[in-house]
């Protein structure tokens, strides 16, 4: 396998944006990925288009990556369509990466893009389709005691927080905190959705959504796209780009009944870097709650089992901290357009390696993590991909 790094890497903003539609969000971030690695179009052998709910919320199935490409640079380009959950957009990535360090092509692009926002709020209904069809009664029944009739992923999120609390004492204040944080650290990305700023007792006296979580606990429906541009040193350099190097890059598939799913991807990308967790500077992982950053922060290895609270009481999860999580905002505060998620994490990760994130850059930041999770099969998530980065 060829060494792999990334070249480019741009997204748009994230938000509610009635008046765009898809082509123009990913022309936008495809263009300037593009533009940023100082790649010709016409040497990109493949796009990998990620994509979770455009059949249902636009009503386009098949050929997606094809058509939404057609105001951007790559209109025409070979494409293959991923959809993978929330994890659409980093299988993406890995894929892009596989056909790269498989020698298959010297150039390869990863999107993900996602349109979720409409004003008949259909995004909330479309992602019951997400869960086995065959167990949705069950599982929405099993759920409502979380009192998370129209949000199923926000329910399965307060079950993940109610279980987490029992085995380590977190507090409904320790998930607050979180929220704060990533708040705090989305007022500084342009780029985010939401540029607010929270206080604890603000958050726990927000509108509940389902169980312990309130509304700033919890990600909002999101526009938007990202594009990163995948390729080999040789070439890199013959662009003039300054790349970061792909280090390790795991997907790994969950099954009903099990755990294990993060923690195996983990395993994975950690041995194929060649690193140790304790030697990550900044990480973005999959916060579409704000108890999820604690619960992934233990299965990454970053901490040990019950240590989660605590990083985040003493701020070690902060910019500044020993380990800080989510600088762009996380999915909180920078938003969740879920096929564009995980490409979202690469560009910040990329930004902080490079040394251009402004007022949110970890410094000296030289080894990065992203961990991007999608789908549930009870009590799991279906599918995650962890990606380690490292500044060249």
């Amino acid at each position: 396998m060829r060494n792999v790094v990334i070249a480019g890497a741009s997204m748009t903003r994230f938000g509610k944006f009635a008046d765009r539609r898809m082509k123009s969000l990913v022309g936008e971030a495809v263009d300037d990925a593009l533009a940023d690695a100082a790649c010709p179009p016409d040497e990109v052998g493949m796009v990998h288009f990620g994509n979770v709910l455009g059949g249902l919320l636009q009503n386009q199935e098949s050929s997606r990556g094809q058509i939404w490409l057609a105001e951007s640079a790559l209109d025409g380009a070979a494409v293959v369509n991923v959809e993978n959950a929330c994890a659409s957009g980093s299988t993406a990535l890995h894929q892009a990466w596989l056909s790269v360090a498989a020698g298959l092509f010297d150039v390869a692009v990863a999107v993900g893009a996602e349109k979720m926002f409409d004003e008949e709020r259909r995004a909330g209904e479309a992602l019951f389709s997400v869960v086995d069809q065959e167990r949705l009664g069950p599982i929405t029944q099993e759920l409502a005691a979380e009192g998370a009739q129209q949000a199923i992923f926000m329910g399965i999120y307060a079950r993940f927080a109610r279980d987490y609390a029992a085995r380590t004492g977190a507090t409904a204040e320790d998930f607050a905190r979180v929220a704060v944080k990533n708040h705090a650290h989305g007022a500084r990305n342009p780029k985010a959705q939401y540029q607010h700023t929270f206080t604890v007792e603000e958050v726990l006296a927000a509108r509940p959504i389902a169980g312990a979580l309130t509304l700033p606990m919890c990600a909002p429906v999101s526009d938007g796209a990202a594009a990163i541009v995948v390729t080999t040193p040789d070439r890199a350099a013959r662009w003039g780009t300054e790349a970061v190097s792909v280090l390790g890059i795991a997907l790994g598939g969950g099954r009903a009944g099990a755990n294990g799913t993060v923690t195996g991807a983990a395993a994975q990308a950690f041995a194929m870097a060649g690193i140790r967790p304790d030697q990550v500077d900044v990480v973005e992982c999959h916060d579409a709650a704000a108890p999820a950053e604690l619960i992934a922060l233990e299965e990454l290895g970053l901490c040990g089992p019950g240590e989660g609270p605590a990083l985040v009481r003493a701020g070690e999860t902060s910019l500044g901290g020993r380990l800080p999580v989510n600088p762009s905002g996380g999915l909180e505060s920078k938003g969740h357009p879920l096929g564009a998620t995980g490409p979202a994490q690469i560009v910040e990760l990329c930004d902080q390696l490079r040394g251009r994130s402004g007022d949110r850059q970890v410094e000296g930041a030289r080894i990065a993590l992203a961990e991007n999770a999608g789908g549930y099969l009870g009590p799991d998530v279906a599918s995650a991909v962890v990606t380690i980065l490292a500044r060249t």
